[in-house]
């Protein structure tokens, strides 16, 4: 009965069933659409295209603030177990935790990029993007009743006494398995991969907007950054917040103690890969139709919000890097 685990589940629910309604909608677009026919059954998509769109946007934009408010509800139920001392030890409370985090996290992207090709289509006034939307849908469909079912098996199977990890031994450089090859990754090369890596979609981000072009390798570079900055923030950064040479975790951040610095170091994260995947899925339609007056527009407002926003994620880090009396020796 815990408010942010109901509000996640009613959410995700409804969600998913607004997800299979539109799914089914887009079959029949996929099967029927004809926008040179003037037939009672294209009349009939035409005018609820727009009614399923928006039920849909809304949709997706539960699914876009969720992922904040699971992170936020999990690392609220820390003090319910033994253990625990933040979200990483309630995400290890079962077997469904950590599966289902990188599931939002897939979602998330997913449905980000799915409304910017929907703002898109609905600025053109011949529907140019509405077959490829609506094939978007057919995968996120099984994605988000998978979500839902690990969402149910994940709190379901929360128990008052059970005794996990804290992100101690979780994120530990000698514990086997991704999060500790993470914690185990050099300081020095990884502070080198990792400004390169903004620097690059800088550049890139700033060649797309005076030369018009570039935004699938800015899209491609704008995604890389984001997979070297999540594998930053547990190598190096997370040291520099916490002044301390061995805890590595993401989570912690999240805390007051740390100033809830995290919220803004992921939502920038977190926004930029989202704004870059954006663009560069609107690439392949800049010539298509009334897209040649949406798409350029609208790649560039996307592209300088993933410079902006990836620009504020460094600052803050650099911040951190600076300013912190830890000093990470240089292997």
């Amino acid at each position: 009965m815990h408010p942010g685990i109901l509000a996640l589940l009613t959410g995700s629910i409804f969600t998913s069933l607004m997800i299979l309604y539109a799914g089914w909608y887009g079959v029949r677009i996929l099967r029927n659409w004809d926008l040179s026919s003037g037939s009672e059954l294209q009349l009939f998509l035409e005018k609820d295209t727009y009614l399923v769109s928006t039920l849909l946007s809304y949709a997706l934009a539960f699914e876009l603030v969720s992922l904040f408010l699971f992170i936020f509800t999990a690392d609220r139920l820390h003090l319910l177990f033994s253990g625990a001392m933040c979200a990483a030890g309630t995400l290890n409370a079962n077997g469904f935790g950590y599966p289902l985090m990188i599931l939002k996290l897939v979602n998330f992207l997913f449905a980000g990029t799915w409304l910017v090709i929907n703002h898109a289509d609905n600025q053109g006034y011949d529907y140019p993007l509405i077959k490829l939307k609506y094939t978007l849908l057919l995968p996120l469909m099984p994605l988000a009743l998978l979500e839902l079912s690990y969402m149910l098996a994940y709190f379901s199977g929360l128990h008052a006494d059970i005794i996990t990890s804290c992100c101690g031994s979780l994120f530990s450089m000698e514990r086997p398995g991704i999060a500790g090859d993470l914690a185990a990754l050099p300081g020095a090369p990884m502070r080198l991969a990792f400004y390169a890596s903004m620097a690059t979609t800088l550049l890139s981000g700033i060649f797309a907007l005076f030369r018009g072009k570039g935004y699938c390798l800015f899209s491609a570079v704008s995604s890389l950054s984001f997979l070297v900055a999540l594998a930053s923030l547990i190598s190096f950064i997370c040291l520099y917040i916490y002044e301390l040479p061995t805890h590595h975790c993401p989570f912690c951040i999240l805390q007051k103690q740390y100033g809830y610095i995290g919220y803004p170091l992921y939502a920038a994260l977190l926004g930029g890969a989202l704004t870059g995947l954006g663009a560069g899925a609107l690439a392949p339609f800049r010539n298509r139709g009334s897209m040649a007056r949406v798409v350029p527009a609208l790649q560039r407002r996307l592209t300088g919000t993933t410079v902006v926003l990836y620009a504020i994620f460094t600052l803050i880090a650099s911040y951190k890097l600076v300013f912190s009396s830890f000093r990470l020796g240089m292997n």
